[in-house]
């Protein structure tokens, strides 16, 4: 139409615009590029990373370590490379990063299947953090978990003014079986003695778990320390185990009875500890002496007694009766407190019936065993 006025007409393109022309790669995190690992808790194990596509004609494809891969997908060792420290031999892969910080702890465990012990040698500590500035006083502290801490509890002498103390000091578990083994495990805890504070504080710990150990053969372990773990401690899981010697003497014609030692017994008293001491009684009673007791030894729950009591009798006597064995903690003024005990006789089952049977079987021969105490206070009467 003439005279009509034309309006402007603007046209807009819009080009696709290709902002990834090639395949996207994971954004590295700092964190990649520094070891992980959590030697107790393999539920916290984190995936090593996939190798990151090869491009065309480019270098090979790395871990998120940094290091190339061989065509089987395990990484090469660089050359000059330092080797990290080992957390547990043979069967963990390192430490964490807040662990490393805290130094590591060298020490040998010997499980001596044939006398029931497990010796553990405290040999040196590194790379120590104290908690305050200047010198530091370190020792050592085992337990045997599960189970009552100070039942089994440790430790190492203090040595003086070292960020990185050498003890070689050998800490002995008595009544140690291969069973145990089987279901406990060993924590060490480096603590610091410091004359501001009134108890010693710990500055890192580890945890062995000791299924694992091969009987009569000493292995070595450079583990890295890590915090402490704050848990609630399984208590009443057993009461303690006594070393108990039994000998038919042809000669005196009677039953030698060895009381020798126990083992992790239960604490009694307010300090964590007890005064243990041990009754024997022969049931039923003929009329003879038949109940004796050792000496109480204060302030301890592994004691050794290496205390004999003779019960004469032949062996067909001896036979019908009941050894009834008991260990107590001595209080002054009150009554005892009974920790736990146990009973032999042809009535018995298991390790205590081959101990009552192989003893009245042959004369002259002492025979030793270990036996765990239960919570059945013993009947007295005949």
């Amino acid at each position: 139409m003439a005279g009509a006025r034309l309006e402007k007409v603007t046209m807009q393109e819009h080009m696709a615009i290709n902002v990834s022309p090639g395949p996207i790669r994971p954004i590295r995190q700092i964190s990649d590029y520094f070891p992980h690992f959590y030697p107790f808790a393999p539920a916290l194990l984190r995936p090593r990373p996939a190798p990151l596509p090869a491009l065309p004609n480019g270098p090979a494809p790395e871990t998120a370590l940094g290091s190339p891969m061989e065509e089987n997908g395990t990484p090469t060792a660089k050359p000059g490379g330092s080797q990290l420290p080992q957390c547990l031999e043979e069967e963990q892969d390192g430490d964490s990063d807040e662990t490393t910080a805290l130094g590591s702890l060298e020490f040998t465990l010997l499980l001596d299947q044939q006398n029931c012990v497990l010796h553990c040698t405290i040999h040196r500590a590194k790379g120590l953090k104290p908690l305050d500035s200047g010198s530091i006083d370190t020792f050592v502290k085992a337990n045997l978990l599960p189970g009552t801490s100070k039942a089994s509890q440790l430790r190492t002498r203090t040595v003086r003014g070292s960020r990185g103390p050498r003890w070689d000091e050998t800490l002995t578990y008595h009544g140690f079986t291969c069973q145990d083994a089987g279901r406990k495990s060993l924590r060490l805890c480096v603590c610091e003695e410091s004359r501001l504070r009134r108890r010693a504080e710990p500055l890192g710990e580890l945890r062995v778990p000791l299924k694992k150990l091969v009987p009569n053969l000493t292995r070595s372990f450079n583990i890295c320390l890590e915090k402490r773990r704050l848990e609630v401690e399984e208590t009443g899981e057993e009461r303690g185990r006594i070393l108990l010697s039994l000998c038919y003497s042809s000669q005196r014609g009677g039953l030698l009875v060895g009381v020798l030692r126990c083992a992790h017994l239960a604490p009694m008293d307010a300090n964590g500890y007890s005064d243990p001491f041990v009754r024997i009684f022969l049931r039923p009673n003929t009329g003879k002496k038949s109940k004796y007791k050792t000496t109480v030894r204060k302030k301890t729950l592994n004691p050794e007694f290496n205390e004999e009591f003779f019960y004469a009798g032949q062996r067909e006597e001896l036979a019908q009766k009941t050894l009834l064995v008991s260990v107590w903690d001595y209080d002054l003024g009150t009554a005892n407190d009974f920790i736990g005990g146990l009973q032999l006789s042809i009535n018995s089952t298991g390790e205590k019936l081959r101990h009552w049977s192989e003893c009245l079987a042959r004369s002259d021969r002492r025979l030793e065993l270990w036996h765990p105490l239960d919570g059945a206070p013993p009947q007295l009467g005949d």
